[in-house]
C-alpha cells in the first residue's frame, strides 16, 4: 500500500469490513433515484448558495469537451451539517441505507488513516489528529453517467485531483469508467469484486510533505451503458491549518507547503474549476535563497 501511495496515489481495498449487501443496496438505491423523471429529481436540486442536493452537468462545455453527468452531494460530518431532509426520500429505503453506509465508511476512513500513518513512520493516530481528531469532515458525491451518444466528445468528469483527504469510491460493478493518469498515460481501473477504490487527496500530499501523492484522474463515458459510482470523502476539519507534519520535515527535506485551511483551499478550487493537479503544485512554497 505504501508503494502505491508513493507512486500512484491509488489502491483498492478488500476485506474492509463493509458488507457486500450494503454496498449493493447503496448502489442500487441511487441507480433507482437517478432513473426517476427529471421533475422528481429536481425537487432536491441544490441552490446557488449550497452544493448539497441534486445537480446536473449534462452537456456543460469545458473547452472542446463536454461534461456528462448528474450528481447528488450530501454531508455526513460534522453532524451539524447532516440534514436528512436534504437527502432523497425516493426510493423509500435510500435514507436508511445511506445512513448506515455513511457510518461504515467513516469507520473505514479512520482505519485507513491509521494504516497510512504507520506506513509513514508516524503514530497510528497522527493523521487523524492532523485532520482534526473527532471533528473530521465527511461527505459524499454520487455520480450518474447516462449513456452518451458521442463519448468521444465528452467526459463524465474532467481531469482533476481530489482536494480533500481520502476518497473511498464504490464503483459501478458493471461498467468501467475511472482512469488514472500515470505519466503521459491514462490507465483504466478495473475494480475487484466488492472492493473499494481509494485515492489520496491533495491534503494527504500536503501533510506527508509530498511523500504520498494525490493523483490526477478522470471519468470516461459509455455509449451503450449508464454508470453509477459513490465517492465518499474523508476530509480534514475545514477551518484548521493543514501543513506538512513536523515529523516528516528535515533539513534536507524542508516543508514544501505553507499552512492553509481546507476551507481556503477548497474555495480557491471551486472558483477556478478542475485543472488537473495544478492547484496543489502551485501551492508549493518557493524555496528560500
Amino acid at each position: 500500500m505504501s508503494e502505491a501511495c508513493r507512486e500512484f496515489g491509488f489502491f483498492q481495498v478488500i476485506n474492509h469490513g463493509v458488507r457486500p449487501e450494503l454496498m449493493e443496496a447503496a448502489r442500487e438505491a441511487w441507480r433507482s433515484f437517478f432513473n426517476l423523471p427529471v421533475e422528481a429529481k429536481e425537487v432536491y436540486s441544490n441552490s446557488p448558495s449550497t452544493y448539497e442536493g441534486y445537480g446536473s452537468r449534462l452537456g456543460v462545455e469545458k473547452g472542446a469537451i463536454l461534461d456528462w453527468n448528474d450528481y447528488y452531494f450530501l454531508h455526513y460530518l460534522p453532524l451539524v451539517l447532516k440534514d436528512l431532509n436534504k437527502w432523497p426520500s425516493i426510493p423509500s429505503n435510500i435514507r436508511e441505507v445511506m445512513d448506515e453506509y455513511g457510518e461504515e465508511l467513516v469507520k473505514l476512513g479512520e482505519r485507513l488513516t491509521r494504516v497510512l500513518s504507520s506506513n509513514l513512520g508516524l503514530k497510528e493516530e497522527q493523521l487523524k489528529e492532523a485532520f482534526g481528531g473527532e471533528a473530521v469532515g465527511a461527505c459524499m458525491r454520487v455520480n450518474y453517467y447516462p449513456k452518451c451518444p458521442r463519448p468521444e466528445l465528452a467526459l463524465g468528469l474532467s481531469p482533476h485531483s481530489d482536494p480533500g483527504g481520502i476518497t473511498i469510491l464504490l464503483p459501478d460493478d458493471k461498467v468501467v469508467g475511472l482512469q488514472v493518469r500515470y505519466g503521459d498515460t491514462w490507465i483504466t481501473v478495473n475494480s475487484h469484486p466488492h472492493a473499494f477504490i481509494v485515492n489520496l487527496g491533495d491534503q494527504i500530499q500536503i501533510l506527508s510533505n509530498s511523500i504520498y501523492k494525490s493523483s490526477e484522474h478522470r471519468v470516461i463515458v459509455n455509449s451503450q451503458k449508464e454508470r453509477v459510482s459513490l465517492a465518499f470523502f474523508y476530509n480534514p476539519k475545514s477551518d484548521i491549518p493543514i501543513q506538512p507534519l513536523q515529523q516528516l520535515v528535515t533539513s534536507t527535506n524542508p516543508p514544501l507547503y505553507p499552512p492553509m485551511s481546507f476551507d481556503e483551499y477548497r474555495l480557491f478550487i471551486r472558483t477556478q474549476g478542475p485543472r488537473g493537479k495544478s492547484y496543489v503544485e502551485s501551492h508549493i512554497s518557493p524555496l528560500d535563497n
